[in-house]
C-alpha cells in the first residue's frame, strides 16, 4: 500500500457577537481548522486535523506542498518512518518549526486513521488500550470573562449534563479572576473539580496575587500562566503556590516536553495531538511522562477529528487524565463536519468510538461550504 495524495482543507466559520468568548489571548471572532486527507492506492482514506496556528492558509499550504512531497509513495502503515522523514527534512532544521509540527500532526493523525481501518480496529485498541470510559471536563472556547452570574448560568446546565469538572478562563485582572473562581466554587460546592486556564495572560505578580485565593478555592490546576518558553517564570511560580501548574498545548514534540518534565515546575502535561506531532508523538510524550509519574491531560483542538483521536489516546495510556470536552455554544467543526466524535455520559465520562480508525466520518461538502477566511482569530 502506498500514499498517492495528501490534501489539506483550510476551513473557517465566523462567530456571531453573542457567541464570542473573551479569554487571555483576546476575544474569539472566528474559528479555523485545517483538515488533512491522506489517500492510498488501496482505496483507504484517512483524515486528521492540523492545528491552524492562527494562520490556517499557511499551515494548509505547507501540508499540501512540502509535506506532501516528502510522504508521497511511502507506506502509510510506516507511521514512525514517515514521522522521522518529516522531522529530519522539515522540522529539525530550517523548517518552519511549530508550523511544521502542526502540519506533521495532521498527516500523522490521518495515517493512524488508515492504520485502524486497515486493521479493522478502533484506534484505542490498535494503541494497546480498550474502549473504556474516560473522565471529561467542560472546556473548549467557553466559560470566559463575564460577570459571575452569567458564568454560573453557563455552568449550571453543564453540571446537569453530567460533568464533574470544568475549566474557567482566567488571565483577566487578578481581582476579577479571583471573584469568578470564588463565585463558581461557592455555587458548585466541593464535589466539582474547578480548573483554570490563563492562556499565557499572567506574569509572576499576577500569580502571586491569585495564588492564596485559588488555593482556598481548591483549584485543580493553573494552566499556561506564561508563554511556553518562559521556563524561569514557571520555576518561580511553582515556588509561589501549591496549585499544580499545567502546560503543553504550545510545546512541540517530545524534545520540548523533555525540558518541561526535567524542570519539575509543571506537574500536568497537556500535549495537543494536532500540534505536537500527532498520535505518534503524544504516545511518546505520555510514555516519557509515565516514567516520571506525571499525568497527561491533552489539550483538544477545533474539530471532532482531534476530539475523537484524543479520547482514543487517553483510553490507551496508563497516565491519562481528563478529556477536554468542547462545550462551546456552537461549533460546526464538532457537530457538522464529522459524525459524533464523543458523547458525555451521566457520570461525566466519554468513551472512544468503536468503529475502525478514529471512528468518525467527514463531510467534505461542509469543507467546501466553509472556505478559509483570512485574518486574525482573536481581537
Amino acid at each position: 500500500m502506498k500514499i498517492v495524495d495528501v490534501i489539506a482543507f483550510p476551513t473557517t466559520f465566523e462567530l456571531a457577537p453573542d457567541e464570542r468568548v473573551t479569554l487571555g489571548v483576546g476575544t474569539a471572532i472566528k474559528r479555523d481548522a485545517v483538515v488533512v486527507k491522506v489517500l492510498t492506492d488501496d482505496g483507504l482514506v484517512g483524515y486528521g486535523e492540523a492545528h491552524h496556528g492562527r494562520a490556517p492558509g499557511a499551515v494548509a499550504h505547507l501540508v499540501s506542498t512540502t509535506i506532501r512531497g516528502l510522504v508521497l509513495g511511502s507506506d502509510p502503515l510506516d507511521v514512525v518512518g514517515i514521522w522521522q522523514t518529516v522531522y529530519r527534512r522539515q522540522l529539525a532544521s530550517h523548517g518552519m518549526g511549530a508550523a511544521a509540527s502542526m502540519a506533521l500532526s495532521g498527516v500523522d493523525m490521518a495515517l493512524w486513521d488508515i492504520r485502524g481501518k486497515a486493521a479493522g480496529m478502533p484506534l484505542c485498541v490498535l494503541l494497546g488500550g480498550r474502549p473504556k470510559p474516560v473522565p471529561a471536563y467542560a472546556g473548549g472556547i467557553a466559560l470566559g470573562f463575564q460577570p459571575v452570574e452569567d458564568l454560573l448560568a453557563e455552568v449550571d446546565p453543564l453540571l446537569s449534563t453530567g460533568f464533574r469538572a470544568l475549566k474557567l478562563r482566567v488571565g483577566d485582572r487578578p481581582s476579577a479572576d479571583i471573584a469568578r473562581v470564588a463565585g463558581v466554587r461557592e455555587s458548585v460546592g466541593d464535589g466539582i473539580d474547578v480548573l483554570t486556564d490563563a492562556n499565557t495572560g499572567y506574569d509572576l505578580a499576577d500569580v502571586r496575587a491569585v495564588a492564596p485565593h485559588f488555593e482556598a478555592a481548591g483549584v485543580g490546576w493553573l494552566e499556561e500562566p506564561f508563554p511556553p518558553h518562559d521556563h524561569r517564570s514557571y520555576r518561580a511560580a511553582a515556588e509561589l503556590t501549591s496549585v499544580p501548574l499545567a502546560a503543553g498545548e504550545n510545546h512541540f514534540t517530545r524534545f520540548e516536553f523533555h525540558r518541561v518534565v526535567e524542570d519539575r515546575a509543571v506537574s500536568i502535561l497537556q500535549p495537543d495531538l494536532s500540534k505536537t506531532g500527532g498520535v505518534t508523538e503524544v504516545m511518546r510524550i505520555a510514555a516519557m511522562a509515565s516514567a516520571w509519574k506525571v499525568p497527561v491531560h491533552p489539550h483538544t483542538s477545533m474539530t471532532g477529528l482531534n476530539m475523537a483521536a484524543t479520547v482514543h489516546v487517553l483510553a490507551a495510556i496508563d497516565n491519562g487524565g481528563y478529556f477536554e470536552a468542547d462545550v462551546s455554544r456552537r461549533n460546526p467543526f464538532r457537530d457538522e463536519l464529522v459524525s459524533t466524535p464523543y458523547e458525555v455520559s451521566g457520570d461525566g465520562t466519554v468513551t472512544p468510538r468503536i468503529e475502525p480508525g478514529l471512528g468518525v466520518e467527514v463531510d467534505e461538502d461542509f469543507l467546501r461550504a466553509h472556505p478559509l477566511i483570512d485574518g486574525p482569530s482573536y481581537v
